[in-house]
């Protein structure tokens, strides 16, 4: 797949989902980010999903609908277990206005982040410990495929700013376990559903005190 070619395809896989396109400036971010995530993915083993086409559709149309349904006023953002960057730098990208921090513990991923903030020449942080350690807070925090998610949702809310949100990519039969890991201090509205995903939902509460 050449480079115009991934971004055709990318706006084509957003309209198809009922999504809105990307204008050419951010398509051609998302089309260097496929490209480096594709090459450092060969060596550190960043997704399981190897192929282009499956990086696009899998990860880049998900997390793009996520920047585009994140409520409007947020200022800063934590991704909380970054990986690859998934959400975070789509969402740095789509939406500009938030200051995104990469929180990501594993060396070698850390490495990643770096780099790809570096060469998008994004503004975007890169935490390379592990997010429960931050001592800032943030307008929201979002989790996607973090490793013992509840207990992840669960230290997340600590990091969120009195009514500020917590954001979770997830699964209609995990959500319920993730709600009831957040607790009471977690307001929810109904979740939206992520597109191409079998049952993945994007979840988003908002904190309603600010005690810890």
């Amino acid at each position: 797949m050449d480079g115009s070619g991934a971004k055709s395809r990318l706006n084509a896989l957003l309209l198809a989902a009922g999504l809105a396109a990307l204008d050419d400036e951010t398509a051609s971010q998302f089309e260097i980010y496929l490209s480096l995530f594709v090459r450092w993915n060969e060596r550190l083993n960043l997704s399981a999903i190897r192929d282009e086409e499956g990086i696009l559709s899998r990860h880049l149309i998900e997390s793009i609908s996520v920047a585009q349904a994140l409520p409007q006023g947020i200022a800063t953002l934590l991704d909380f277990g970054s990986g690859a960057g998934l959400p975070g730098i789509p969402i740095a990208l789509c939406r500009p206005e938030i200051a995104v921090t990469l929180a990501e513990s594993q060396g070698k991923k850390a490495a990643f982040l770096h780099e790809a903030v570096r060469v998008l020449g994004l503004k975007s942080q890169v935490y390379a410990q592990r997010a429960e350690t931050l001592r800032e807070i943030f307008d929201c925090v979002i989790l996607r495929a973090v490793d013992k998610m509840p207990k992840a949702a669960a230290a997340a809310v600590r990091l969120i700013a009195p009514t500020g949100w917590l954001a979770l990519m997830t699964t209609g039969t995990e959500i319920a376990q993730l709600r009831t890991a957040a607790g009471t201090q977690i307001s929810w509205i109904d979740p939206v559903k992520l597109p191409f995903g079998n049952n993945r939902i994007f979840a988003r509460g908002r904190r309603i005190s600010s005690a810890v």
